[in-house]
């Protein structure tokens, strides 16, 4: 049979076409919302929460459904997403650090591969607490050119609100060369304290289904409406991204990843190591790489973003980085999961340590069945992060002054002190209310635990006591 030329080249141009598009060097899109915990999106389930768009960005992608960042706090977290490495190993433990000049950026691995880089939205948090700082820092900082990331990226902005971080968006991308590839970390202040977003949303204290774990007040449930009102405001931002993508022909070559960087700012979340403290919402777009509506159960740290994003970029990753490339699992192939997770809990903002708030030392160990957490501050009393101060915990502060708060919550928020380990079977418990450290039933599981804890400090040259410390006897002079 003779075929002609002119019917071929129909299939021909279609066929180079998709050779094109697999060689093209894809766009990365990485977004982040403020303080936001997992359960806080619709595509997980939740029936309360107005989400449209983050809901059919799920469906279009893939949706994370075991993500933890490796802080409970935005500056640590943030440094493990640039790096791949965990914030104790980075001296990134300290919220006001600046990321140290020798500490590479996968965005500056893109950029010296011809991506055109840059940060914009709420501030990146990687060149200090740059606002308010004293004389003494502010000559530090300086003297030793600790703000780096002007040198580090192509385009580096700030800026608070939707409109302005759209803007800031718009412009991004108006900068980008036609010719190269782009990355872009686009930062929101949502849903980050103070809850005062006046968005098109509105969520109806009354009808909200409260957490296991939150005291059910009416302050509380008019609070906690103001925070899914934020996320409701948030999705809209995150529409206009997405559509913004779609008017400039770039959505098709684009991976997109939504993440939280940390908790919300709510009962036993940002600042503590439960679960509303450091699992977060991860969702990831690739056109015709990732599955649309797929789900994955693994294990992933934020740390394993940035050996992600590099692979995915068709770039080695370098042999510091700790964290794990899930490309495999993106693409539907084979993959082995982490078996372990941590996280770390240090200073948070720019304060002398008051409370626990301000400076708290644990670490945390999770598993797909368990979770280990290590305080070892575990003398001083659990403090709110951001809102210790506001309405609806002064007057739980005021039931509890009189005996009038149910004693399960009572003892969640306002014990005289913390035990030095907990340990949650997150399967049975997922609300971690029954601590079984030093249980005799979970004694292997805590073993196991503590093990590999002592591990991950003892490589990552943590400056914290080990978990598991030599037994007494023997030579008492080294004591």
């Amino acid at each position: 049979m003779k075929y002609s030329v002119l019917a071929l080249t129909p299939l021909l141009l279609a066929a180079l076409a998709q050779l094109a598009a697999a060689d093209a060097k894809p766009n990365v899109l990485l977004i982040l919302s403020d303080d936001h915990s997992y359960p806080h999106v619709g595509c997980y389930g939740n029936k309360d929460i107005l989400t449209p768009n983050l809901d059919r960005f799920a469906a279009e992608g893939m949706r994370f459904d075991r993500a933890y960042v490796t802080c409970p706090q935005c500056v640590p977290s943030r440094a493990s997403i640039f790096t791949g490495r965990s914030p104790v190993a980075i001296a990134m433990s300290r919220f006001s650090a600046p990321l140290p000049r020798e500490i590479k950026t996968y965005p500056e691995a893109l950029r010296a591969a011809g991506w055109f880089t840059g940060v914009a939205g709420r501030t990146y948090h990687m060149d200090g607490a740059i606002t308010g700082m004293p004389p003494e820092t502010q000559t530090v900082f300086e003297q030793h050119k600790l703000i780096t990331f002007p040198d580090r990226l192509d385009y580096v902005k700030v800026g608070s609100g939707s409109e302005v971080q759209l803007a800031q968006f718009r412009e991004f991308l108006d900068h980008k060369p036609a010719a190269k590839p782009f990355f872009l970390q686009l930062c929101s202040n949502d849903p980050h304290r103070p809850l005062n977003t006046f968005g098109p949303v509105k969520h109806d204290p009354a009808k909200l289904t409260l957490p296991a774990h939150y005291p059910d007040t009416q302050l509380v449930r008019e609070d906690f409406a103001r925070y899914y009102d934020e996320i409701a405001h948030f999705d809209v931002f995150f529409g206009q991204v997405m559509a913004e993508l779609e008017k400039r022909g770039l959505a098709a070559n684009t991976l997109v990843v939504f993440m939280g960087d940390n908790g919300c700012s709510q009962f036993r979340g940002k600042g503590t190591l439960y679960e509303y403290g450091i699992h977060v919402p991860l969702l990831v777009r690739w056109p015709g790489m990732v599955k649309p509506g797929s789900t994955s159960a693994e294990l992933i740290s934020g740390e394993d973003l940035a050996p992600t994003l590099l692979e995915a970029a068709g770039l080695p990753v370098p042999p510091e980085m700790t964290g794990k490339s899930f490309v495999k699992r993106l693409r539907g192939g084979p993959f082995t999961g982490r078996n372990f997770v941590f996280a770390e809990r240090g200073a948070h903002g720019t304060n002398l340590p008051g409370n626990s708030a301000d400076f708290d030392l644990g670490r945390v160990v999770v598993t797909k069945t368990h979770k280990l957490i290590y305080n070892a501050l575990g003398e001083l009393p659990y403090w709110p992060v951001d809102f210790a101060r506001d309405a609806f915990w002064q007057e739980l502060v005021q039931r509890h002054a009189a005996g009038k708060l149910e004693a399960k919550l009572d003892r969640l928020y306002f014990a005289a002190t913390r035990p030095m380990f907990e340990l949650y079977d997150l399967e049975k418990d997922p609300h971690e209310f029954n601590n079984l450290a030093g249980r005799q039933e979970a004694a292997s599981s805590e073993r196991e635990l503590k093990a590999a804890l002592q591990e991950w400090m003892i490589l990552q040259r943590d400056f914290m006591p080990l978990p598991v410390p030599p037994k007494r006897g023997g030579n008492r002079g080294e004591n």
